[in-house]
């Protein structure tokens, strides 16, 4: 039996130039300033400067004045459609209809130099190594990771040797061969743990009486070390608090990841451009956007001349009617651009205002316990903006403020009610955290237990687990690791 049924669903389909503005809320100032570099050089009819011809654009060729011409050239039937072909189609649009608004566009960025493995396989050559050795240390060479560990056992390796490389060896062999390449540049490189790096590296130093006892600290009683059980090693090793001291002084010297060490790893290093500052000024604060986020953009003064030609002209030929929809078709893509960048300013603007207003305490003070708490719905009710919209600006911009370069989402945390009924921040609470473990005895660093325990008699009761967690977030040890001597 067949059955019937009517469905109605009502959606909501953002335009692609929606989506578009989406994406230019959310670059951060220096994708930002690629972005309008990609649209001059895809669109002739727009350019920078500040020259504005807008207002003529818009009085002179209107969508009547040349979409309906009296000379009968370009009559009503044209529609804009018709000279909108694919190949016109600005590059924005097409991205648009291929990718979601919450894409982000990924490049992979390339850096010119010697890599990691080359830089290692350039120095391979100063050794005497017969053809078979030399294919294995170009093998564990090239099984290095980032931070410059072989990460696989000897049996893999001998494994791997033989199905991808046609090379059949031992275990033995490949370690002796490994003891070479743990010769290499930087020191410490190609160690199979923690322990084997530091102690490759100390090899290397001048023997004193410091390196001596380092050096057996982590032979003989690595675990107890990485633990910070100091007492055990006093004990086990025979020696006085000041040996150990400075015994430890000098693995704390010792690099654990030689291969980040390496300039020519490739690694990016992100330099950070603020896109608003704020500054005090007579008590007040005062906000402003970098100046690389208002780009003066204009219409081309001569494709409005083409424009203009056309309309003087008293015999129009098939040839330049479609010269004129491709001048048009560029004009309007360039005019949507330049509303679309002044949509942006605007909207980041009112979006950080608002931010900074509902902020004001802390950015008076620079004090985080003055954080109040902020969720992206609060500053979205607050401007009329949609949540998303403040996401876009708090999440990929920074703001330069009298103590320091922020993150803007870092202003953005949950609340929890103290002891007093208050609803206070938890950005407040993990500053307080961070202050009573730095003011800690070290030589007895606070348990979670007894943190949570001195957070409640300042006020703020929250649970070991909380503790724990918020502990993390910030990237502190547990007490035992947080040990000194």
């Amino acid at each position: 039996m067949l059955k019937q049924q009517l469905n109605f669903k009502l959606s909501q389909k953002l335009s692609p130039q929606q989506i578009q503005l989406m994406k230019l809320i959310q670059l951060p100032t220096q994708a930002f300033e690629q972005r309008i570099k990609q649209e001059l050089e895809e669109n002739p009819a727009l350019e920078d400067g500040k020259e504005d011809l807008d207002a003529e654009f818009d009085d002179e060729f209107s969508n009547d004045e040349y979409d309906n011409d009296d000379n009968d050239t370009i009559d009503a039937d044209i529609n804009v459609d018709d000279y909108l072909s694919d190949d016109e189609i600005p590059n924005y649009r097409l991205q648009a209809n291929n990718y979601s608004a919450d894409d982000e566009d990924k490049h992979v960025p390339y850096a010119s130099g010697t890599s990691f493995a080359q830089h290692l396989k350039t120095q391979l050559s100063t050794f005497r190594l017969t053809e078979l050795e030399k294919e294995i240390a170009e093998f564990l060479v090239g099984s290095v990771d980032e931070s410059g560990y072989i990460r696989r056992t000897l049996q893999d390796i001998v494994d791997d040797l033989a199905f991808t490389q046609n090379v059949y060896t031992d275990e033995e062999s490949v370690e002796k061969v490994l003891k070479k390449v743990q010769e290499l540049d930087p020191a410490g490189v190609g160690a199979r743990s923690l322990q084997e790096c530091l102690l490759i590296q100390l090899k290397r130093k001048e023997s004193t009486k410091e390196v001596s006892l380092a050096t057996d600290l982590l032979d003989k009683s690595f675990d107890h070390f990485s633990k910070k059980h100091y007492n055990k090693l006093l004990a086990k090793h025979d020696i006085s608090e000041d040996e150990l001291r400075n015994a430890i002084d000098v693995i704390e010297h010792l690099n654990p990841k030689p291969g980040g060490s390496f300039a020519g790893n490739l690694r990016m290093v992100e330099h950070v451009i603020p896109d608003f500052a704020i500054k005090i000024v007579d008590g007040e604060l005062e906000l402003t956007l970098n100046g690389r986020n208002a780009p003066e953009m204009h219409i081309s003064n001569d494709y409005s001349n083409m424009l203009k030609g056309y309309k003087e002209a008293k015999e129009k030929t098939k040839s330049q009617k479609d010269a004129v929809m491709f001048i048009k078709q560029k004009l309007d893509s360039a005019k949507w651009f330049i509303d679309a960048i002044k949509q942006r300013q605007q909207t980041l603007m009112v979006t950080m205002n608002s931010i900074m207003n509902y902020q004001k305490e802390y950015f008076l003070s620079g004090d985080e316990r003055n954080l109040r708490p902020m969720i992206l719905k609060d500053i979205a009710d607050e401007i009329g903006m949609d949540v998303s919209t403040v996401s876009r600006v708090a999440n990929s911009k920074y703001v330069d403020t009298p103590y320091g370069t922020k993150l803007i989402k870092e202003f953005f945390s949950e609340s929890m009610t103290n002891d007093q009924g208050e609803e206070v921040s938890t950005r407040e609470i993990k500053k307080i955290l961070e202050i009573s473990i730095d003011e800690e005895d070290k030589r007895k660093p606070l348990t979670d237990d007894k943190l949570a325990k001195l957070l409640l008699e300042k006020g703020y009761p929250i649970a070991r687990r909380t503790v724990a967690k918020y502990r993390e977030q910030l990237d502190i040890p547990v007490a035992r690791m947080r040990k000194e001597i």
